[in-house]
């Protein structure tokens, strides 16, 4: 209900922030403008799903190439920059009546959404030769690469502009972009952020449209054979897709990028520091339990991982109790609903669909 239309309704509004830079017309003055190309956008990606995973697949190929090549250039160039530009890690004051702790705490929410995305590899763990040896080396070299393209193409920035100046802009890879290559070298690398974005969000259509259809297979949503049925020529869940556009376009109608991002991270970490504690449960609970992979510097690493989670939870009850409630309050609707449809398998009222 919350993570993918989330971060499709997030990143859909991204698109339009950018669109709106790209004509030169003030991002705060067309905020309508913005939420019309959003939705536009998220509808249009929808429907080329419709088409198949051959198509969809198609275009984030495409759309992964294309984002190389405007992150190559702002680095290599933004690096490489000369200006009187002081360079500073730590400029920013955490800002009245807020601690270092919880500034950071805020910052790590935008943070980890950058990173988000990092836990999915494990879902194609089935269908690796050697999990046992891939699967590791699959995360661990991941995030290591996108690590340092992220650290890199902030350097970049702050080599360009100041800190302060960063976090005044909707559009800081736009402006750096015009800094470093003019106008018109600005808009090209725009264009090629747009493909980006647009790569992203058919990413997150195309992997969560597929989440209420696998759920309604095993009968576990209300409507299930409406949520279970294909496309006859593409074999796409259609009905499942128009359901993540829904919610994804109420999303981007009542709330803004930041707080779509900051709840989806929020209610994520929920999950992932019960998944880091479940390390634990599951070596006390079953010692003599096969374990393919076992995590290195046991206990220490999962111990990290748990700690930083529930900084960002308690953080964010703390910081923003508005946002945190909202985020708790729609996770908590699936429980009656999972309830219900499992009472109702148990006595045999609805059959799984076959």
């Amino acid at each position: 209900v919350i993570y993918f239309p989330a971060n499709i309704a997030a990143l859909a509004i991204i698109f339009g922030t950018q669109t709106v830079s790209l004509f030169g017309l003030n991002v705060n003055e067309h905020k309508m403008l913005i939420i019309a190309i959003a939705i536009i956008t998220a509808t249009f990606v929808t429907l080329m799903n419709f088409l198949g995973a051959k198509a969809a697949g198609g275009i984030q190929m495409a759309s992964t190439i294309c984002k190389l090549v405007p992150l190559a250039l702002i680095i290599i160039f933004g690096l490489l920059h000369k200006s009187d530009v002081t360079f500073q890690l730590f400029p920013i004051e955490a800002g009245p009546n807020k601690s270092m702790i919880s500034a950071l705490g805020s910052g790590l929410l935008a943070t980890m959404f950058a990173y988000d995305g990092w836990i999915h590899v494990g879902n194609i763990a089935g269908e690796m030769k050697n999990p046992k040896k891939d699967l590791p080396k699959a995360i661990v070299l991941g995030l290591s690469t996108v690590m340092v393209v992220y650290l890199l193409i902030n350097f970049a920035f702050l080599m360009v502009m100041s800190a302060t100046s960063l976090a005044g802009t909707d559009t800081p890879a736009s402006q750096v972009a015009t800094i470093l290559f003019g106008a018109m070298g600005g808009k090209l690398v725009t264009i090629g952020i747009l493909i980006s974005v647009f790569g992203t969000i058919n990413g997150y259509i195309m992997t969560g449209m597929r989440i209420p259809y696998a759920m309604a297979i095993e009968n576990k949503l209300p409507f299930s054979k409406w949520f279970a049925t294909l496309s006859k020529n593409s074999r796409v869940p259609y009905n499942s897709g128009l359901f993540m556009l829904f919610i994804s376009i109420i999303m981007m109608a009542i709330g803004g990028f930041n707080t779509l991002t900051d709840m989806l991270v929020f209610v994520i970490w929920i999950f992932y520091t019960m998944t880091f504690l479940a390390v634990f449960i599951l070596r006390k609970r079953e010692p003599e339990l096969v374990r393919p992979y076992k995590v290195p510097l046991y206990p220490f690493i999962p111990l990290v991982a748990i700690i930083g989670g529930l900084f960002i939870v308690i953080n964010t009850l703390f910081t923003q109790p508005l946002l945190a409630l909202c985020g708790i309050g729609l996770t908590a609707l699936g429980l009656p609903i999972y309830y219900t449809m499992r009472k109702k398998e148990q006595f045999g009222i609805e059959n799984p669909i076959e």
